[in-house]
């Protein structure tokens, strides 16, 4: 306050103060008039799974793009690649869309071709992982995520997934790519040694396949992508996750059952808060389907919501 008073007290400084004052005038005047989706956006970093849109982004992938960007979104996360391709469209003229759009395409979600993963094909999985990730290297990039879960009927068979999934991180590693698993629901049924089948039962005996897939991946070969909804809807608590392995989620899919914050069903402040004290910040809204309009009036909704929540950075 002394400082104020001492320059007010300074005529030539109160004339250069009042044009300072015409000046902020004028920004103030100017940023009432900027739409207020990038006034917003400037701030936070939206990603969206383009899963979220099915068929309708390859409807018109350039126009597409570009209505994600004018939502607000600033990152993407890709699905349906196939060597070479992301859907129909080569992968480089995909990224080139992408840039034009002023998109950052930062991951990237593939499964590999077998469901049940054995020691006869394990050198199949390893040699998809590797054209895998030198094709995503090429586009730039940041993450490569498998969101399919293999076949874990027992302890065993999850814990030979886990060793697979330990070879795939070293391939895509190599690469220059760190490699990441995506959950659904079902990764917490628990699974016994010797079993048959993994069965939901939460005060049952056994191990959650997620929390084998935690304890015996290497952290530094395999990091987690949690699926806030999906984790919930498995009868279990993200926070409790992100506070117990703060080091493991690196990415986040943000999820309701349908359009963001309007189940109730999801406590995303909370969620979002332990994200970011754990020093991350990328994640990605993903839509499933829609009762009613089309998937990017959805995802439209989507981002309105993180758009104008205190909490979202």
């Amino acid at each position: 306050m002394t400082t104020r008073r001492n320059f007010l007290k300074n005529t030539s400084l109160c004339a250069l103060g009042g044009l300072f004052a015409t000046k902020a005038t004028n920004m103030q005047a100017a940023l009432r008039n900027t739409p207020a989706i990038s006034r917003t956006t400037a701030a936070k970093n939206l990603g969206l799974q383009i899963y979220s849109l099915g068929g309708e982004l390859f409807e018109n992938v350039p126009v597409g793009l570009k209505k994600l960007k004018d939502m607000g979104y600033a990152t993407i996360e890709l699905a349906g690649y196939s060597p070479g391709k992301v859907g129909n469209v080569d992968m480089m003229e995909f990224k080139k869309m992408a840039d034009d759009a002023g998109l950052v395409i930062l991951s990237s979600h593939v499964n590999p071709p077998v469901h049940q993963y054995t020691k006869d094909n394990k050198g199949q999985i390893l040699e998809f992982w590797k054209q895998t990730a030198d094709d995503h290297a090429k586009m730039g990039v940041k993450y490569l995520v498998q969101p399919g879960q293999p076949s874990t009927r027992s302890l065993e068979e999850t814990q030979y997934v886990c060793e697979v999934f330990n070879d795939s991180g070293k391939v895509i590693k190599a690469a220059g790519l760190p490699f990441g698993y995506h959950n659904h629901d079902f990764e917490f049924a628990k699974v016994v040694p010797g079993g048959t089948e993994a069965k939901f039962n939460r005060h049952g005996k056994g191990d959650a396949v997620y929390d084998v897939f935690l304890r015996e991946t290497d952290p530094s070969l395999v990091f987690f992508e949690m699926d806030v909804f999906w984790t919930v809807m498995g009868q279990n608590d993200p926070v409790r996750y992100l506070k117990q392995y703060p080091d493991r989620f690196k990415l986040l899919h943000i999820k309701d059952s349908s359009v963001l914050g309007q189940s109730g069903m999801m406590n995303f402040e909370t969620i979002f808060n332990q994200f970011y004290a754990n020093g991350n910040k990328d994640y990605f809204v993903e839509l499933e389907g829609m009762g009613n309009g089309t998937q990017f009036e959805g995802v439209k909704g989507c981002a309105d919501y993180l758009l104008k929540s205190d909490f979202v950075k």
